[in-house]
């Protein structure tokens, strides 16, 4: 007991969190790799990997197996978060380094058994022999007691910190820092600067949605823009009718609200039920009745 609690306290432990942002970076990896390969068969017929894939993502796995495990003793996402795997059957101090075999454990686990679940279902989808289905619903159950162990696994490893997936339970790996990590020391500006930030932001995600952006934008170009500064070619669409005060475009439907000013329908009446309060964006006129136009403009006018 005595050395196993040296053991522990010798060890750098590593957070449960940096174990898991290891794993998810090291997904990320192998679609990346995947990705990157399928895209060199893009002028290929559509579907010219797919009786051989399982193969080839076991092959790419087996490189990728190569230059990490086996010669780092740790995966890509391992190496980026500064983390290696140690060998915990040797019950020592210092850090000892897996073992030729537990790392060809580790690709007959991880290569082998992917391969071997993409691959059983398409070896038995096509046997009708009883013994052949015999056999598939043994793996189908072999498979589903794995699954369940490696969530029990999980809900250990989120009591204890160790041991973050099923195979380095059973092999006995663990990982450890490489280096010591040192305590990270924030200032207190940047602290009050981020919290400032996040309650401005905050604030702003509460304001805007009670802010009529329409309504200060129409309210702006009624002072900026009033109808006694308009050009005269301005005036002269406007008093014609050739365009709707709001969208500037072609009236859809010509309504007026008492003023000379025209509107589209949509346009008018979508502002009117967002704001019961709407005047005339060009001349400030509050709406007595919402009308149709009482004449037509043609076409060729516009020429």
């Amino acid at each position: 007991m005595a050395s196993n609690a040296g053991n522990e306290n010798s060890v750098n432990p590593v957070l449960r969190i940096s174990q898991l942002d290891a794993l998810e970076l090291n997904k990320a990896l192998e679609q990346l790799v995947w990705s990157q390969f399928t895209s060199c068969f893009h002028g290929f017929k559509p579907g010219a990997l797919a009786h051989f894939e399982p193969e080839i993502k076991a092959f790419l796995w087996l490189i990728l197996w190569r230059f990490t495990i086996y010669s780092r003793n740790a995966t890509v996402g391992q190496a980026i978060l500064n983390i290696q795997y140690k060998n915990n059957l040797r019950q020592t101090g210092k850090y000892q380094p897996l073992s030729k075999q537990q790392k060809l454990w580790y690709l007959l686990f991880t290569v082998g058994g992917r391969w071997l679940e993409e691959r059983c279902y398409d070896l038995f989808s096509n046997r009708h022999v009883q013994s052949f289905c015999k056999i598939k619903s043994y793996i189908n159950f072999a498979a589903g007691l794995l699954k369940l162990c490696g969530l029990v696994n999980f809900l250990v490893f989120l009591q204890k910190g160790t041991f973050a997936t099923l195979t380095e339970r059973i092999l006995g790996i663990r990982s450890v820092f490489c280096k010591p990590q040192s305590v990270r020391q924030v200032g207190f500006e940047y602290m009050n600067r981020e919290l400032l930030w996040h309650g401005f932001a905050e604030f702003l995600i509460y304001l805007l949605p009670l802010i009529h952006v329409q309504k200060i934008k129409l309210k702006m170009s009624s002072w900026f823009l009033p109808i006694t500064g308009l050009a005269s070619s301005e005036k002269t669409a406007a008093a014609h009718c050739k365009e709707c005060s709001l969208c500037g475009e072609w009236p859809t439907m010509p309504h007026t609200i008492g003023c000379m000013h025209v509107f589209c329908y949509y346009c008018i009446k979508s502002n009117c039920l967002s704001d019961r309060y709407f005047t005339c964006p060009k001349c400030g006129s509050e709406i007595h009745s919402l009308q149709p136009l009482k004449y037509k403009i043609e076409m060729t006018e516009l020429h």
